[in-house]
């Protein structure tokens, strides 16, 4: 009788704690798909349309409402934040969608969205059907809250730049195969490198940031709970370097440039994700 009273007190808490993070983010979802539907026809046809004005307010709705959902998933009153793996997967969309939406209403990158909100709406729905639990406590240290936020963003914008050293490889293959139509939307070759290497400088300087800051406020960055995200997070910094001295002072470009932003971008993930998912994984 006791546990069964027990069991439905449990299950109302529950339900009460994921019901407005389910609605939000079907909300959300829903305004994500809305902008897809807008956006996809016109890249499918090569040609633009008159509905990308309305395809941006949906995806800044979308936006709005995946943030609130994040609040709810994260931030609980007197019990600290829950970060877990799912969380800062779907704070890394936020940061991306965020950015290419920015990006896309000055009339660039349409090419991209499609691939930000279709992580975006992955990571939102396993984050509000199947959220996971690994709570710290940020409000103690206002230093460790810059450190983490740096290193969410850092990864967003060097995930980003992957995404365009994938669209330039595309790109390049589809015109060395003569598989390329041509576009007026489609951007030139020289114009996406140089987008990549310049999202790419401000990423490395972002993770030079989170490298500093966990350096400097970060007793045990080296210990060994962080030696496997401090080292692959070095390690993935010196690539990065690599490419940029590469590019600008041996003037690398092509199929090199690309190999290694991808390498960087696969070794940071490591750096941010892999250590963590082994943790929640002992832990559950």
């Amino acid at each position: 009788m006791l546990l069964a009273l027990y069991y439905e007190v449990i299950q109302t808490i529950y339900v009460s704690e994921t019901m407005p993070v389910i609605s939000i983010s079907i909300v959300a979802v829903c305004a994500y798909l809305l902008s897809l539907v807008l956006i996809i026809p016109s890249l499918l046809r090569k040609e633009q349309n008159g509905y990308r004005g309305l395809a941006l307010l949906f995806a800044v709705i979308a936006l709005v409402a995946h943030a609130i959902s994040l609040k709810f998933l994260i931030f609980r009153p007197h019990s600290g934040q829950n970060l877990s793996l799912i969380n800062l997967g779907a704070i890394v969309s936020l940061m991306m969608c965020t950015i290419m939406t920015i990006v896309a209403s000055r009339g660039r990158a349409w090419y991209l969205l499609p691939i930000v909100y279709c992580f975006a709406i992955v990571n939102l729905v396993i984050a509000a059907l199947m959220p996971g639990e690994f709570v710290t406590h940020l409000e103690s240290s206002s230093a460790l809250f810059v450190h983490i936020g740096l290193a969410l963003l850092s990864y967003a914008t060097l995930l980003i730049a992957a995404l365009y050293a994938l669209q330039l490889s595309w790109l390049d293959y589809q015109l060395k195969n003569k598989k390329l139509k041509f576009s007026p939307q489609m951007p030139p070759l020289m114009s996406i490198e140089r987008k990549m290497f310049h999202i790419t400088q401000v990423g490395v300087v972002l993770l030079t940031l989170t490298l500093c800051t966990g350096l400097v406020y970060m007793d045990n960055i080296f210990g060994k709970e962080n030696i496997h995200k401090s080292i692959f997070s070095i390690i993935a910094w010196f690539v990065y370097v690599i490419l940029l001295w590469g590019h600008y002072r041996e003037g690398w470009r092509g199929k090199k440039v690309i190999i290694f932003n991808l390498i960087g971008a696969i070794i940071l993930t490591l750096a941010f994700f892999g250590n963590r998912l082994l943790q929640e994984l002992m832990i559950n």
